[in-house]
């Protein structure tokens, strides 16, 4: 009788098959915090009448000025990675739709606070207005943030964190299609054959217990030699 190693086709497909748990079952747990995030951030989006997550009339706002230092710089964006490293910041640069003469303004986005940076070139002074939020208010931005203005969907991001969060949420996406497609495989097989107790089932049979077990490669090759000699055996 030969061995399962003669048969790489079941190997294989056993071997798939426990891939593909593994997949489903490490895919779930990568999802666990976002799920939770986006679903208690889209219950305050759709609930902004809710007292305990009213972010926005609980901001805190900050004004200063600073002189600065000229810089060489050849571009507007180096100019203002310049001035962000001059005035402590870090973030994602969203530019205004115009530059006024002799002025540099922009602001500075990070999720919990905005910095809204004015400066007098001709002066050498920076002005800087800061917004923050608390934790609700963080969740909600997270919901929607992808650290691209919505009037301007082209822009390049140019912070690290932005492109670290854009790369987990392409992550979420894709993984959730693979999740799908997983599920509809464990469906097809579960639809073929299942085990209850020990017992095998076939079909859409009602169970109350459904027992998963990692596919035995024992059982299969007992399972495939009892099918084989019950072809062989005279019909009655």
């Amino acid at each position: 009788m030969p061995s399962l190693r003669s048969r790489p086709s079941l190997r294989s497909t056993i071997t798939f098959e426990t891939l593909n748990r593994k997949l489903h079952y490490y895919l779930g747990l990568y999802f666990l915090v976002f799920m939770w995030m986006f679903s208690f951030t889209g219950l305050l989006l759709n609930h902004p009448q809710w007292k305990f997550g009213e972010f926005w009339p609980q901001r805190k706002e900050t004004r200063f000025e600073k002189a600065i230092e000229p810089t060489p710089a050849a571009n507007d964006l180096d100019r203002a990675r310049d001035l962000m490293r001059q005035l402590n910041l870090a973030g994602e640069i969203d530019w205004p739709d115009r530059q006024a003469p002799g002025r540099l303004d922009f602001r500075v986005n990070r999720p919990g606070r905005t910095n809204r940076i004015g400066v007098d070139l001709a002066r050498r002074r920076a002005s800087v207005q800061q917004i923050e939020i608390n934790t609700w208010g963080v969740m909600s931005v997270l919901h929607t943030f992808s650290g691209t203005p919505a009037n301007n969907p082209n822009a390049k991001r140019d912070w690290a964190l932005t492109t670290v969060w854009v790369v987990a949420m392409d992550a979420l996406a894709a993984g959730l299609l693979l999740m799908v497609l997983s599920s509809y495989y464990m469906w097809y097989r579960l639809k073929q054959e299942a085990t209850l107790g020990g017992y095998r089932i076939d079909g859409w049979r009602p169970q109350l217990r459904l027992l998963f077990r990692r596919p035995d490669v024992a059982a299969v090759e007992s399972r495939l030699r009892s099918r084989r000699a019950a072809s062989r055996s005279p019909c009655s």
